[in-house]
């Protein structure tokens, strides 16, 4: 139960604010159809978070436990390091055709896209490897996406103007750095 609560609640944290939400922000602008957008990234969500828990569950069975350690110890730490540098989201990840795909297609293929390398799934990576529960990492991190990402699309622009983003990140920097330093010292 801890590996989900972790997961959701560092990955709803660390999401405020993201590249992804901003797209999730351009897609319901652009459609305006919440519900394929919104089962859209579900489903780029769970694909994209599976692969990179199974990555991170895959890291563990090839390192060594001190290894491991204290490459998840500097993970956690750099994340809380890079959760603090504001997001950006580029023209090209913002194109998107829905004439072949319709909407949800669209949504899955730009969603999963955008979600590649990005700092919740370099987080899925690490958690996995954390956690020897993959299917609750991989289910936490997904209703933590789901959490940020659907009410920006319910809400849109309102719901953005009104999150104070420094502290959001603040506190998932600080969760974090929590867990890079427990897992340093052996404890997490």
């Amino acid at each position: 139960m801890e590996a989900f609560l972790v997961s959701t609640g560092i990955v709803a944290l660390a999401e405020i604010g993201d590249k992804t939400q901003l797209l999730s922000l351009v897609l319901a602008a652009k459609f305006r159809r919440p519900i394929p957008i919104i089962l859209g990234i579900l489903v780029a969500t769970l694909l994209n978070h599976a692969l990179a828990g199974a990555v991170g569950a895959w890291v563990t069975t090839v390192l060594g436990a001190e290894a491991l350690r204290w490459i998840l110890g500097l993970s956690f730490l750099a994340m809380a390091v890079w959760i603090m540098i504001p997001d950006k989201l580029d023209d090209d990840e913002v194109k998107v055709d829905a004439t072949h795909y319709g909407i949800f297609g669209a949504t899955v293929v730009a969603f999963f896209l955008a979600e590649m390398g990005d700092k919740t799934q370099v987080a899925t990576v690490a958690l996995a490897a954390q956690y020897a529960s993959l299917f609750w990492v991989v289910a936490g991190t997904t209703l933590g996406m789901m959490l940020a990402n659907a009410p920006a699309v319910l809400l849109g622009d309102k719901m953005g103007s009104h999150l104070p983003l420094k502290l959001v990140h603040g506190i998932a920097a600080a969760i974090f750095a929590t867990l890079g330093i427990a897992t340093l010292l052996g404890i997490g």
